[in-house]
């Protein structure tokens, strides 16, 4: 990306839509410029999702209004990013959908002209094309509509429904609790009260609410749903669109909160998957992966005589990159493995591909057990074989290469242990108001940890999926139902199990 755009740059000002909710459609400059900025002014509709891709060091501060309460006035939002920008800071101005439209970018842009500071502007997706895509209501429409008007609720006292009351698409910003009178100001100037209507909330999210009327009756609908802002309503026949092109609530994850307990930097791609199928990931690691006890010793002394083994037996992911960390750090590279490889699972033996390893033995069972099967008919007595593992691990595959005449010699090369604040910050999700529909366990560990942490009955009511019968015993054993087991054992059999289980229910 950084080929394609520029960085930020010192003593500049950007200000960035951040789109209508989804972190994806972030556009690929306001991305690079959240990725480069010194400093991040956002406010309530721009997604905290894309704060994890400013820089650690990067200035994040909440400048976020909402109607009748607010954090900053515009007069002293204004005044920040000038002070930001004439310290010699990349600022970002980081707004939800677009800047100029009912962003109020139009007068941040108007304060920093007048104290001389350069400025950008990158447009961002609106919520109102957001909410129309993702609802199923296109704005415009040959057989429906050539003309779309958008009006801000905070002002309706003061617009001309006379003369817009008759836009054959009206879309209204802010306002959901205005509703009621601006519906009777246009059945007053002549629209007919069987007008197709809908509001949406959070649109793009996957806690997306949408509720569809007629104009005369959408307001008191409004009220018995309970919906609260930031709501876009949408009035006009392109509604009637809603029931044929509906995608997004059609997922088949769609409004399922899912919490992933692996360890950070290790869901990412999972979770992006989750998203796409309308599911609402929450990465909250039980587990963080940490050296060992001995600092290495055990591991490091095996690779300083890493030539002398048959095979080398890799149980997970984790314990291919600990091994080549310390490969790395000795005097020694691939060329010092002479022995065959085998690995347990999918996952492992692709990342030892992506090291142009070629792996001799992928057991059809992702288990310790499916591994002693692939072996069954090797010669295993007098071989050396070396494990490079987590501290914490069954004992049953050494001890049967062991019983089987191998010489076994299991090397540490990580411990799982409890992320620091991690339990207060699993209690508090797990007994606020979005709990979790379900909680997948991809270890042993992770299943025991989230136990120890937060106690089974904070669990109560929310269905686990494990990625194996090895995780599905700890879970039981720990006093857990599990309500969905992966087959095979990977993270695309823990998709899989969970759309069945879905589908089932």
């Amino acid at each position: 990306m950084s080929a394609l755009f520029a960085a930020a740059e010192p003593g500049k000002v950007y200000l960035v839509g951040a789109g209508p909710g989804d972190p994806d459609l972030i556009t690929l400059r306001g991305l690079e410029l959240i990725r480069t900025a010194d400093v991040i002014l956002y406010d309530n509709l721009a997604s905290p999702g894309l704060l994890a891709h400013a820089r650690p060091e990067a200035q994040k501060l909440y400048v976020g209004k909402k109607r009748a309460l607010h954090f900053l006035r515009q007069p002293d939002i204004n005044r920040l990013l000038v002070k930001k920008a004439q310290q010699g800071l990349a600022v970002v101005r980081l707004k939800g959908g677009d800047p100029y439209i009912f962003g109020r970018g139009g007068e941040e842009a108007e304060a920093l002209v007048e104290a001389g500071i350069e400025f950008e502007v990158v447009p961002g997706v609106t919520s109102a094309s957001g909410a129309a895509a993702y609802v199923g209501v296109p704005l415009t429409h040959r057989s429906k509509t050539s003309a779309v008007t958008f009006v801000t609720g905070h002002e309706a006292d003061h617009i001309d429904w006379n003369r817009l009351g008759h836009t054959e698409t009206l879309v209204i910003f802010m306002g959901l609790t205005a509703f009621g009178s601006i519906a009777k100001r246009l059945l007053a100037v002549g629209r007919a009260p069987e007008t197709p209507a809908m509001a949406v909330r959070w649109a793009t999210f996957p806690r997306q609410q949408t509720i569809v009327g007629r104009l005369d009756d959408l307001a008191q609908k409004i009220v018995d749903a309970e919906m609260k802002p930031p709501a876009l309503i949408v009035v006009g026949e392109v509604v009637e669109f809603r029931d044929r092109l509906d995608w997004f609530e059609r997922l088949p994850l769609f409004g399922r909160r899912i919490l992933i307990t692996r360890p950070e930097g290790q869901s990412a791609s999972f979770a992006a998957r989750l998203r796409r199928l309308g599911a609402d990931p929450v990465e909250l690691p039980t587990i963080e992966i940490q050296p060992p006890a001995d600092a290495y010793a055990a591991l490091d002394a095996a690779i300083a005589r890493l030539e002398s083994y048959d095979w080398l037996i890799f149980t997970s992911q984790n314990g291919v990159d600990r091994f080549m960390e310390r490969l790395d750090a000795s005097s020694r590279d691939l060329r010092a493995i002479r022995g065959r490889l085998a690995a347990i699972g999918p996952a492992t033996a692709e990342r030892l591909h992506e090291l142009h390893l070629k792996v001799d033995v992928l057991p059809k069972r992702f288990v310790a057990e499916g591994l002693l099967d692939a072996l069954a008919g090797e010669d295993l007595t007098g071989k050396k074989i070396l494990i490079p593992r987590a501290t914490q691990a069954r004992d049953v595959l050494p001890k049967e290469l062991i019983a089987r005449g191998a010489d076994v010699e299991v090397a540490p090369a990580y411990q799982t242990v409890e992320p620091e604040g991690a339990a207060e910050e699993l209690k508090n999700f797990l007994h606020g108001d979005d709990r979790p529909d379900w909680v997948v366990c991809t270890s042993s560990s992770t299943v025991t940890n989230l136990v120890r942490m937060v106690g089974a009955e904070a669990l109560a009511g929310v269905r686990i999926c494990s990625i194996g019968p090895i995780t599905s015993a700890t879970a039981r054993d720990n006093g857990l139902t599990v309500a969905a087991e992966a087959d095979p054992h990977t993270m695309e059999g823990v998709l899989a199990a969970l759309l069945a289980a879905v589908e089932r229910s």
